[in-house]
């Protein structure tokens, strides 16, 4: 840096969505007053209150991709703030867009911003490597999008041909590693995201730790790379496609305030309380998702219907704006309101350990475990059936035949929104909701190893 040169006050924040496991970025340089957001959620507004604190304009938004797991947040700072949108010219964009390409530098300020086109993921994915160039021309981090991740490598499979996306993948890892050991990894995702089973709750890594020690990364050649990524993966989300057309379309803007309403005039009512609250009483008919949990976002998306009508029970108002937001970051936009204080007309049974033990040796129930595949590959408890809660609302009727029945998971949050599907479908069902399969094994009784979903 030469003598009397502007030294940028460099602003480098990231957001983490701890429901989808989603990272965003704001990135600018406060001496110049303005800066960029990258891959934006919907709900824009931490971003809007850290630039106004920071005294900085969001004056563009870059996407690294066009986002198949959650709602992007560039139509809303385009619309409100007027912040233009930068994207690859392979995303199709149906909005007004400055393109950007391999090579291309973004200035904020002192602060540059350099696009690696990254394809694998996605055809139009792009990483950016950011450098101070007060300090230095090198980069000093990557935004590696959904290419690189903290212990693992993007899915190649949700975009075009798991293969082809695969071959891609690896020769954009290659180039990411061309960067020096030291600079630093912040990914599109953490875990919690359904774009990699192995990645890190770890926000941030360096080029050179994840050259190392990614297990995704552990294969010498691209044929054992690309044969690794197109194995099993996670469930497809049924709502992928609808999440990347709202993403791809015109802009989208601020939703209308959830308003409260008298019933539920036809809609689903989905009840975002507790699952001991829903045991405890809840409207016919109502599925349960707490919104407390984890994963309340991505389980609402694959049991929903993307433009189903959905009315939210929730113990406030709060909890139910909470629970709107959630919904609206995977795309389930038709929400009439919310129901305050609804008469509860149903009770959920539930069981524990003692009492399953009980009904399993006295034959008097079907045990459905509504875990995942790769879970149940682990251990399951002889005689029960599976089928994976995100696909119960559409095989229901296959099941009850006159006994009840018992859902079970690892830990119960998944048998509790499984229960409530089956009862909301006229089953009597009632889930384990303390213990699950580890619970069951550490009381010393049997589970074994594989057997299909269906058996």
């Amino acid at each position: 840096m030469t003598a009397g040169a502007k030294v940028a006050a460099v602003l480098f924040r990231q957001f983490v969505d701890d429901d989808l496991g989603c990272a965003s970025y704001l990135i600018g340089d406060e001496s110049a007053g303005w800066a960029v957001v990258v891959d934006p959620a919907f709900a824009i507004e931490s971003y809007v209150a850290e630039a106004e604190r920071r005294g900085v304009r969001i004056e563009r938004v870059l996407e690294t991709h066009n986002h198949a797991d959650h709602v992007s947040g560039h139509g809303r700072l385009a619309l409100e703030h007027g912040a233009a949108v930068s994207i690859h010219p392979a995303a199709e964009p149906q909005y007004d867009y400055e393109p950007i390409e391999d090579g291309d530098e973004v200035e904020v300020g002192e602060v540059e911003l350099r696009v690696l086109h990254t394809p694998g993921h996605r055809p139009e994915h792009c990483a950016f490597a950011v450098a101070d160039r007060s300090r230095s021309e090198e980069p000093w981090l990557v935004l590696t999008g959904d290419s690189l991740f903290v212990g693992d490598v993007a899915r190649p499979d949700l975009a075009v041909a798991a293969q082809e996306g695969a071959h891609g993948l690896f020769h954009s890892l290659r180039r990411l590693f061309e960067l020096p050991d030291g600079v630093e990894v912040y990914p599109g995702h953490v875990s919690g995201s359904l774009c990699g089973a192995g990645m890190s709750s770890k926000a941030s890594s360096t080029i050179g730790f994840e050259r190392r020690f990614n297990r995704a990364l552990s294969s010498a050649s691209e044929e054992e790379v690309v044969a690794d990524r197109t194995g099993g993966r996670a469930p497809r989300p049924p709502n992928l496609d609808r999440i990347v057309a709202l993403n791809r379309g015109a802009c989208l803007g601020r939703q209308p305030e959830l308003q409260r309403v008298p019933d539920a005039a036809g809609a689903t009512v989905l009840d975002v309380r507790t699952a001991d609250a829903f045991a405890g009483g809840h409207i016919g008919g109502a599925l349960n998702i707490p919104v407390s949990g984890t994963s309340f976002a991505t389980r609402a998306g694959f049991l929903l219907e993307p433009d189903e009508p959905v009315v939210l029970h929730a113990a406030s108002p709060e909890e139910a704006a909470h629970a709107a937001a959630g919904l609206r970051s995977v795309g389930l936009l038709e929400l009439p309101g919310y129901l305050e204080h609804p008469p509860a007309t149903e009770r959920l049974e539930t069981v524990d350990l003692d009492e399953l033990e009980a009904l399993l040796a006295a034959g008097t129930v079907d045990l459905v475990d509504v875990r995942e595949a790769d879970e149940r590959d682990e251990g399951y408890i002889p005689g029960s059936r599976h089928i994976p809660y995100r696909l119960l609302r559409s095989c229901a009727d296959s099941l009850g035949n006159g006994r009840p029945v018992v859902t079970i998971c690892e830990s119960g949050a998944r048998a509790a929104v499984a229960a409530s599907v089956l009862v909301a479908a006229g089953i009597d069902a009632r889930p384990v909701l303390q213990g699950g399969i580890r619970g069951w094994e550490e009381r010393g009784n049997e589970t074994v190893g594989f057997r299909r979903c269906g058996a």
